[in-house]
């Protein structure tokens, strides 16, 4: 629970008390991470009031991956890269909402870090009033010169200097680590600040809840099905059977195994054999903040999510991602050593 005095830490002296940590620390992430804060707002702002405004529905066009672009999804798009574009701490960005590298205008400053994001993850689910989120990852640029480059962004997930995302939901919660923890933060809007609300988050070692969209279960690996059908097994004298719990947002799923334990996992399948979840923008910081609250995040090929190599913006991966335990439990199935495989 936590203290009173947590309920009036503001984000941003949360994060200048982060800064004070490190005294060579120039302060651009610290100011960046505020600008993301700043966004937020915005977008949270237009969300609330989406029912009364005429944003609602779909733009008329695609995204780089097919789906239909909802008016908000392109509305929370433009606001970030509006908040973003000039505070000359940015040498570029990539959205998933745009197939190419985005780079900062002539005429503004660049800076030393690169920014991606899903500006609205769960777009699909706006106009049923599902609780939707921003996803966003931070790199240092690896380049010279001041323009970034794609090979800034391509950068695997270990090399994230912050990560986070941004729930609009009963409440509007801003979660962010800079290899440091992970906090929460909750959005009063009658003074307009993300307040502390969630100190030091820790993911449970093992949950009951297993989020995942099973209308897949014939094309998964018989592996995957084969976990999938032992986790729903009552076995009395060793455990309960796991509850499904799948909103179809990721970051609601994520957020919400996060704080009650669980695992959220879209493996491949005959038609994406590459999973559906996108490594920069969703997968990679969800997998930082996981490892930094004590859980675990892989691709269910052997491979740690932080360390696989992007070679494309909007590469895809499959991901197994929560709870230390409930994941572990997932890769012995997915290597075929758990017993109930051979019964």
């Amino acid at each position: 629970m936590p203290t009173y005095s947590s309920k009036l830490t503001t984000i941003e002296r949360h994060i200048l008390a982060e800064q004070e940590q490190h005294p060579s620390a120039s302060g651009d992430l610290t100011n960046l991470l505020y600008d993301i804060a700043l966004a937020a707002k915005i977008i949270s702002r237009e969300v609330n009031r989406a029912g009364l405004a005429d944003i609602l529905g779909v733009a008329g066009n695609t995204n780089t991956s097919g789906d239909e672009v909802k008016r908000l999804d392109e509305y929370a798009d433009k606001a970030i890269f509006r908040v973003m574009d000039h505070t000359g701490r940015l040498c570029a960005m990539a959205s998933e909402e745009q197939e190419d590298l985005i780079s900062i205008p002539e005429r503004f400053a660049t800076g030393k870090y690169v920014f991606l994001y899903d500006p609205l993850d769960g777009s699909s689910n706006i106009d049923a009033n599902v609780s939707i989120g921003t996803i966003f990852s931070i790199h240092r640029k690896i380049t010279y010169g001041a323009r970034g480059t794609l090979e800034d962004a391509l950068q695997p997930g270990h090399r994230q200097v912050a990560a986070g995302y941004v729930l609009y939901g009963p409440s509007t919660v801003m979660v962010y680590t800079t290899g440091h923890g992970v906090h929460g933060f909750t959005l009063d809007p009658t003074i307009g600040e993300f307040l502390l609300s969630h100190p030091n988050m820790k993911a449970p070692k093992q949950g009951a809840i297993y989020s995942t969209n099973e209308q897949g279960y014939w094309s998964w690996d018989p592996k995957v099905r084969a976990y999938v059908d032992w986790i729903k097994k009552d076995d009395k004298a060793t455990r309960r059977p796991r509850s499904s719990r799948y909103i179809g947002s990721l970051v609601s799923d994520f957020h919400r195994n996060l704080l009650y334990g669980g695992i959220f996992f879209y493996p491949a399948t005959a038609k994406n054999p590459d999973g559906k979840l996108r490594l920069l923008y969703e997968l990679a910081p969800l997998a930082m903040i996981a490892e930094q609250a004590g859980g675990r995040a892989v691709d269910g090929r052997g491979n740690r999510i932080l360390d696989l190599h992007p070679t494309g913006l909007h590469q895809r991966a499959p991901v197994f991602l929560g709870s230390e335990d409930d994941v572990r439990e997932a890769e012995v199935f997915l290597r075929g050593e758990h017993p109930a495989q051979k019964t």
